[in-house]
């Protein structure tokens, strides 16, 4: 046998005892020999990939069909061996598996390309589920060795194994793939923030250990004692599962951290509710935190008995109750189809079959259903990313809706006519709004119009939840609505403007109207005149901000110059303060530094006459200049001459991992070291990022590299710059 096959074999014997090892001793023959001229980025020969994907495989425990198809996925693509000789050589059921990952490498991604792989992706699959897992085994191996790739290509693949292969792993239920994705990903993606986890992680973690043996070694005395058998260990915290905490649940990191996860493995189904008794007896359980997964398993066949109890020192302990079958279902998903095909523990059914998992029918009707293939991508993104909640029809069907849907969301799963005439709903016999949430086990009911004239409302896209919903509004709203909506938007803001006498050429030029477009969140100037045209926005609001965005009718001839310089910032006026600036040629007259690009000395800068207002300088890469290269009269030669007295401007932008009292803290670690601050924004995002701009007066402009020093030590912050623009 070959020695490099031996770690693979002792793994296949360990899950897969009746695998045929020959099989895939050839199999690995074949690949090596026509593979032999090949390396990796790494400078490793190129089978070494194929052998780490088929012992990723092999760990997952998958049957030999499976290994081979691994060892041989890149050969027809890469090499000269052809698709008829491998399946002379193997078999049609390699062969078939081989030709189906092939055929997931072979699609360009771009945008539309994208999501032409997911769906070709989904056809595959619906034929052999092997070949998806195969696909992320072979996508797992490559995000380990992602270093290797140019940072343009490292970038691409981690948000593709962050929005498609990672939920897909997850609707497979391996959730060992799944975190390992994710962590790779996230830590490719946004490094800075991954490492501020993971300090905050380490700095915990000794105190966090120590009550967590506590609690570990309580409830194995609690469970000894009413004699269940069973295995009690922590549950590993992965980073980007915290950071996901953070955002969904919109708490601070030690929130979430504290939380001690416990995990309780058993022998059967009765000895995991004998164990959640035994422990609720014990500790105060937490009001609406108990869901039985083990009587209504999740889509992706995963079952346990989850619950939140009040443990020592008052601290929140979360429990996961589950047989030793079950856990390895929740590990290896899918892949414990082959792996455990011969347990059924205490009559418990067998693991379902997977052409029968309702979501991956659903996802072939969406490909029937949607033409655009980036609109399949989004629902198909949005759908995996998100659990499900059960609700009843007046007739008791169960219908499932990802979590936070609405009756709208409810009548689309109904059915699309039904979804377009919805006016109204009751939930459990009460009249309700129909953006409200629905909850597990509500009976719904919706009312519906007999006007042939009724149809949706573009509202309802702000709060749907689910990708079908969400398809069925938007192709309501076909070209034709839509092209009459921005022909009224358009007439609705040219009458305003007529009835005020405003210029009309002028104020309705394409970047004014863009550019508030932008501000007002329409992608383009014609979302904004259809969202007139349907009286989501008033026409004369419009008009009234198009004026203000040119600073009124009467600067609509402001000089150029010093309309690029943005509204000054509120502060004492230093009309003789030393700017640290001289003026070639004419050392008397009045500089003022330019608040639009803040320089500080070191900077290269430029000097603009400007009318009434003396030199104003900018920092020569400042994006204004640009305009005021077309007045080259104007421009003048500068130079740094700094005193004692002089004072600067520099602003820094600091982006941190959200949490309570950020901004106190920042401002007292800027305020100990002496930084008068002028102006101060910040900006929460939605994945719980927040971007704060200071801008403040320094002497010295060396002083600013302990200043960012000491900003980065404060705890969240991953990143702290000078803003120059």
């Amino acid at each position: 046998m070959n020695p490099v096959l031996e770690p693979l074999f002792k793994t296949v014997r360990a899950t897969h005892p009746k695998a045929d090892l020959r099989l895939i001793e050839r199999a690995y023959d074949v690949a090596a020999f026509h593979h032999r001229d090949q390396k990796r980025k790494s400078g490793d020969p190129y089978i070494t990939h194929p052998l780490a994907v088929a012992t990723i495989l092999a760990e997952l425990g998958t049957d030999d069909e499976t290994l081979c198809a691994a060892l041989l996925h890149d050969t027809v693509e890469d090499t000269a061996y052809s698709l008829d000789e491998l399946r002379a050589d193997f078999g049609d059921n390699i062969a078939l598996l081989v030709d189906g990952v092939t055929k997931l490498d072979k699609v360009k991604f771009g945008d539309a390309a994208q999501a032409e792989t997911v769906r070709k992706m989904v056809v595959a699959m619906s034929r052999d589920i092997r070949v998806l897992v195969i696909k992320l085994a072979d996508r797992l191996h490559n995000m380990r060795t992602m270093r290797y790739m140019p940072e343009h290509k490292r970038q691409q693949k981690s948000r593709e194994t962050l929005e498609i292969f990672a939920p897909l792993a997850h609707r497979l239920g391996m959730n060992t793939i799944k975190w390992e994705l994710e962590d790779l990903a996230f830590a490719m993606l946004y490094p800075k923030r991954y490492d501020e986890i993971a300090r905050m992680v380490s700095e915990r973690a000794p105190r966090r250990d120590l009550f967590l043996q506590d609690v570990i070694e309580k409830v194995s005395g609690e469970l000894r004692e009413a004699k269940i058998k069973a295995t009690v260990r922590g549950r590993p915290k992965h980073y980007y599962s915290i950071y996901q905490k953070m955002i969904a649940k919109d708490v601070a990191f030690d929130d979430i951290y504290d939380l001690v996860g416990i995990r309780v493995l058993v022998d059967t189904v009765r000895d995991c509710y004998a164990a959640l008794g035994t422990i609720h007896a014990q500790w105060r359980p937490v009001p609406g935190r108990f869901k039985d997964y083990i009587a209504m398993p999740k889509f992706n066949m995963y079952q346990s008995l989850h619950t939140t109890v009040m443990g020592p020192e008052g601290k929140t302990i979360e429990l996961q109750i589950r047989t030793r079958a079950m856990h390895n279902r929740a590990e290896y998903g899918v892949a414990a189809h082959w792996k455990y095909k011969e347990e059924t523990t205490s009559g418990a059914a067998k693991v379902k079959q997977v052409n029968d998992m309702a979501w991956l029918r659903q996802l072939l009707d969406w490909q029937k259903e949607t033409s655009d293939p980036g609109e399949f991508l989004e629902s198909l993104r949005f759908d995996l990313s998100v659990s499900e909640v059960f609700v009843f029809t007046p007739r008791g069907q169960v219908i499932a809706l990802p979590e936070g849907a609405t009756p709208v969301d409810f009548a689309y799963a109904v059915h699309t006519e039904v979804g377009h005439r919805c006016i109204g709903a009751r939930v459990n016999g009460r009249l309700v709004p129909l953006e409200s949430r629905l909850g597990n086990g509500d009976t719904v009911e919706i009312f519906t119009s007999k006007s042939p004239d009724a149809g949706p409302s573009r509202d309802w896209l702000k709060f749907v939840k689910s990708g079908r919903a969400r398809n069925k509004i938007r192709q309501w709203f076909s070209k034709e609505r839509r092209e009459t909506a921005i022909e009224a938007g358009k007439e609705a803001i040219g009458r305003a403007m007529r009835k005020q006498g405003l210029p009309l050429q002028r104020l309705m030029s394409g970047e004014a109207l863009l550019a508030l477009a932008r501000d007002l969140r329409y992608p383009d100037v014609s979302a904004l005149y259809a969202a007139v045209g349907e009286g989501h926005v008033a026409a004369q609001s419009v008009v009234q901000k198009l004026v203000q965005a040119l600073g009124g009718v009467e600067g609509a001839e402001e000089d150029i110059a010093e309309a690029a310089v943005p509204t000054r910032l509120k502060g004492r006026p230093r009309a003789n303060s030393n700017a640290g600036v001289m003026v070639a040629g004419d050392p008397d007259v009045w500089v003022r530094l330019s608040r639009c690009c803040t320089p500080v000395p070191g900077d290269d800068i430029v000097g603009f006459v400007t009318r009434g207002h003396g030199v104003s300088v900018h920092r020569t890469n400042c994006p204004n200049v640009e305009q005021l290269n077309a007045q080259p009269d104007r421009l003048v030669q500068v130079a740094w001459s700094p005193g004692d007295d002089s004072v600067f401007l520099v602003a820094i932008q600091v982006e941190a991992l959200d949490r309570p009292r950020l901004l106190s803290d920042v401002t007292r670690t800027l305020s100990d070291h002496h930084v008068n601050i002028l102006s101060a924004s910040v900006a929460t995002t939605r994945d719980r990022v927040a971007v704060s701009k200071f801008t403040f007066e320094m002497g010295d402009p060396k002083h600013l590299g302990h200043v960012l020093k000491a900003v980065r030590t404060v705890q969240g912050v991953y990143d702290v710059y000078r803003v120059t623009n």
